[in-house]
């Protein structure tokens, strides 16, 4: 059961464009374009129902200009929804030409937790192989094999690391000559910088942060730029006034907060996803809501938009109540996680579950260990003081445990670790 098979049901137009990174054939969808696996940033190869069809430009660009043909050849008698899915800003992180040179001479603060030492908390953020200081030299550097002796770090996984320079290799000769001539003239900089500095510990890592950094805003540059593209199509068509945009994510990414990069931790800057809704007429503007909504959500919301049952068995609540200032709403105050990909898979993080209101947090790693944190969202927002066990607040924890409880139950994820 998927809200775009509902959709077509109710008479819409269905498309997916852009990344699916799902080993099934897209179902639900009237017209599909997919990169396979997470696809490449350079010459994109998309597939259809009829098969493959290679493109020599950006993905980015490519991804809005397939999402734009499709909407201008669509059937202009129905209503349509479309998801168009970039591949960036996933790693590796490689921007397009023409922005390579933006934040040239940009220097990047580092994050105030950027040298966590994780004193206070479990061994699960200390043996999290997530580390800036550990990225690859090829893959996430673009440093090419003469320019370095042997990489400085595990870049997530100690077992792909001797492979990593063929799998850099292979995405840096899917350009084409003009596209491999721009990109040479920058990065050989970069490398010429890498071998003739002879770096301390401290500033390896910071110079690490400055290439990862500036790779990942590069990449969100070319988003920003192809949603404008995509909003301004919609505003010449006339379409803007009658059409539900929505600007969301999977998940949110360390950009150097505690030392890291990549995701799965319950810590917010993971667990925060962006999600921006524009339905002019509908939803006023201006609008910020500090209610905790989840990606559950989603589908419940744009069936009730679109005047469509929401089926029972779909476990989030329609968010439109929140957004049309219908008066107040009896909302969640609580959500919950979990994560559950440990040993296999990439960055060694630890099986979690946990619960988080308006202003606590509490998480539990469990699997080969069995440890509890605590934070108080309001007076530690970085989440850097651990506390679980302090006796002032044993009844936060206390309520916070049944609390979690009582969510497991209602999502049948109760089949797990639970220690008190």
């Amino acid at each position: 059961m998927t809200f775009p098979k509902l959709l077509q049901q109710a008479g819409y137009e269905t498309a997916l464009i852009g990344k699916w990174h799902l080993k099934t054939t897209p179902t639900g969808f009237d017209h599909w374009k997919i990169l396979r696996g997470q696809g490449n940033y350079y010459t994109p190869d998309l597939h259809d129902e009829r098969g493959e069809e290679h493109f020599t430009g950006y993905t980015t660009d490519v991804l809005t200009d397939q999402a734009m043909e499709t909407l201008e050849n669509r059937d202009a008698s129905k209503p349509f929804c479309m998801m168009v899915q970039h591949k960036a800003p996933h790693r590796n992180w490689m921007p397009n030409i023409k922005h390579l040179d933006a934040l040239e001479d940009v220097e990047i603060p580092i994050p105030e937790t950027f040298y966590d030492d994780y004193k206070t908390r479990s061994a699960a953020a200390k043996e999290a192989d997530m580390r800036i200081e550990d990225m690859y030299l090829s893959l996430d550097m673009k440093l090419q094999p003469e320019y370095y002796e042997k990489e400085t770090g595990t870049g997530g996984n100690a077992d792909w690391a001797p492979r990593v320079p063929d799998g850099w290799q292979a995405k840096y000769e899917r350009f084409t000559p003009e596209q491999q001539e721009a990109w040479d003239a920058h990065y050989h900089e970069v490398n010429e910088e890498f071998k003739h500095t002879d770096f301390s510990e401290r500033e390896l890592v910071e110079w690490k942060y400055q290439r990862y950094i500036k790779d990942y805003l590069l990449c969100v540059m070319s988003v920003d730029e192809n949603i404008g593209r995509l909003l301004d199509y919609l505003d010449e068509t006339g379409l803007a006034e009658n059409t539900l945009v929505v600007y969301t994510s999977d998940q949110g990414f360390y950009l150097g907060e505690h030392g890291w990069y990549d995701k799965r931790f319950m810590y917010e800057e993971s667990l925060s996803m962006p999600l921006v809704m524009r339905y002019p007429g509908t939803i006023p503007a201006g609008q910020v809501s500090d209610e905790i909504v989840l990606n559950l959500d989603f589908a419940p919301t744009f069936l009730e938009f679109a005047g469509t049952a929401i089926p029972r068995e779909m476990q989030g609540r329609s968010m439109r109540p929140l957004m049309t200032g219908a008066g107040k709403v009896d909302w969640r105050d609580s959500m919950y996680y979990h994560y559950y990909e440990y040993p296999h898979g990439w960055h060694e993080v630890k099986r979690h579950y946990g619960i988080r209101t308006h202003r606590y947090k509490l998480i539990h790693f469990y699997h080969d260990i069995g440890v509890w944190e605590l934070y108080d969202l309001e007076n530690d927002p970085n989440e850097v003081q651990n506390l679980y066990g302090k006796p002032e607040y044993a009844d936060v924890a206390s309520k916070l445990k049944a609390e979690l409880r009582a969510l497991q139950k209602e999502y049948g994820d109760t089949d797990i670790e639970f220690d008190d």
